[in-house]
C-alpha cells in the first residue's frame, strides 16, 4: 500500500461540483492499494501516518505528529499510485487492487485513523475528484508498505 502524505494548512475534494470532505491543518492523504496488501499494511500505514513527527514545534523544528496538534486528514483513494510506468507510455494498473478489496483496505484507512480519535475527511472511492489543497511547506512523503 502506498500513502502519499501532503502536510496541509487546508485542502478539499470536490466530486460532480460537491465538496464531499475539507480540512483545515492536517494531511491529505492519497492512497493507493496494491492487489497483494492486507489490513496489516493498512494499519502499519495508519501508525505512521498519526504518528510521524512532521508538523512544526514552537522552535519551528519537525517535532510533533498529526495527534499532537490535532490535525485532520483527508483521505483520497488514488489507484495510479500502483501503476507500473517502466514499459511503454501507457501505465498498467494491474497491480492495483481489485476494486472491492481495495475499497475495503482504503475503509479500514479511514477507520484507523478514527480509531485514534483523528477527524477524517475523504472523497468517494473509484471517483473523479479535484482535489484543491495548500501544501504547508511544501513537506511531502510516498510511503510504501512493503518498504518497512
Amino acid at each position: 500500500m502506498i500513502a502519499v502524505l501532503q502536510r496541509v494548512s487546508k485542502a478539499q475534494v470536490t466530486i460532480d461540483g460537491q465538496v464531499t470532505g475539507s480540512i483545515g491543518q492536517g494531511l491529505v492523504v492519497l492512497l493507493g492499494v496494491h492487489r497483494d496488501d492486507t489490513e496489516a499494511d493498512s494499519t502499519f500505514l495508519v501508525e505512521k501516518t498519526a504518528n510521524m513527527r512532521i508538523f512544526g514545534d514552537a522552535a519551528g523544528k519537525m517535532n510533533l505528529s498529526l495527534l499532537d496538534v490535532g490535525g485532520s486528514a483527508l483521505a483520497v483513494s488514488q489507484f495510479t499510485l500502483v501503476g507500473d510506468w517502466r514499459k511503454g507510455r501507457r501505465p498498467s494498473y494491474i497491480n492495483a487492487a481489485a476494486p472491492e478489496e481495495g475499497e475495503r483496505l482504503y475503509e479500514h484507512f479511514m477507520d484507523g485513523l478514527q480509531e485514534r480519535n483523528i477527524h477524517v475527511e475523504s472523497g468517494r472511492f473509484g471517483a473523479m475528484m479535484q482535489v484543491q489543497l495548500v501544501n504547508d511547506g511544501p513537506v511531502t512523503f510516498v510511503l510504501d508498505s512493503k518498504e518497512r
